[in-house]
């Protein structure tokens, strides 16, 4: 498929009412594994990019040339839909989210993800007014280009454990014209039809936090339409790769059983 027709399929996804799984992968050789494994469409991990970088998520610690340039490299060894994990959009003003949005677009990207965290301590997130019109200018950076646009309100990752307030959010990003609307922190059932049942756009749900007791089919049956993975897959390959490096450094445990799993 060409880039538009990615896109194209990428809306599609959101438009039919099953859900589906995105896969977050870091690298080039895993984003092939894992369409090869049965994934209809990826996005990047900016916390899973940072920390390839060696750098700390969070922190405007990777730029958006950087950024859509990862992307682009799944998006070039792939041909199923990409969408970029793009932070705060690389810079507070509106007309940055806008430049972001454009550039993904040029990229050949299916989608992208704008936060209203800011990455910054003081203040973690954007006033609600200028969150709005931070993705308003997104929105309008469409024009009429098959994209997702995917607006994150993230109080609840962030220490603020306000749904209302993530709602309201939420609603105000679909006004301004998101296409699809993303709370990351939904730890229960109940949580998840609230955000559901308060809007009118697909609902992407982040799934793999400790608490969260729900099956995908109980994400579907709440009216869920796609759920993502985040950075969830580097960490437990990290956690793997650590405690294997752990026991060959301790030298007292059988070498072979290292690397098949033991």
């Amino acid at each position: 498929m060409t880039a538009t027709e990615r896109a194209e399929r990428f809306v599609e996804l959101h438009a039919h009412d099953e859900l589906f799984v995105m896969a977050n992968p870091t690298t080039i050789g895993i984003a092939v594994l894992l369409e090869q494994a049965g994934f209809v469409a990826l996005g990047t991990s900016s916390a899973a990019l940072a920390r390839s970088f060696g750098r700390k998520d969070g922190c405007r610690a990777v730029s958006r040339e950087e950024a859509i340039a990862h992307a682009v490299a799944l998006h070039e060894a792939t041909t199923i839909p990409i969408s970029g994990d793009f932070e705060n959009g690389y810079g507070d003003d509106p007309a940055e989210v806008a430049a972001t949005v454009r550039a993904s677009i040029d990229a050949g990207l299916a989608g992208c993800c704008i936060e209203d965290a800011t990455g910054l301590a003081d203040p973690v997130i954007y006033d609600a007014g200028l969150a709005a019109e931070r993705i308003a200018a997104g929105a309008e950076a469409m024009g009429d280009a098959p994209f997702v646009l995917v607006a994150r309100a993230e109080n609840l990752l962030h220490g603020v454990d306000d749904l209302d307030d993530t709602i309201a959010r939420l609603q105000s990003f679909e006004a301004a014209g998101a296409s699809a609307v993303y709370a990351p922190g939904l730890r229960t059932l109940d949580q998840v039809r609230r955000v559901v049942d308060a809007v009118g756009i697909p609902v992407n749900v982040l799934i793999g936090l400790p608490g969260q007791d729900f099956t995908l089919d109980d994400l579907a049956t709440a009216g869920v339409r796609r759920v993502s993975v985040g950075s969830g897959f580097e960490r437990v390959a990290n956690r793997a790769l650590m405690n294997c490096a752990e026991q060959l450094l301790g030298g007292s445990a059988p070498v072979g059983p290292l690397f098949n799993g033991g």
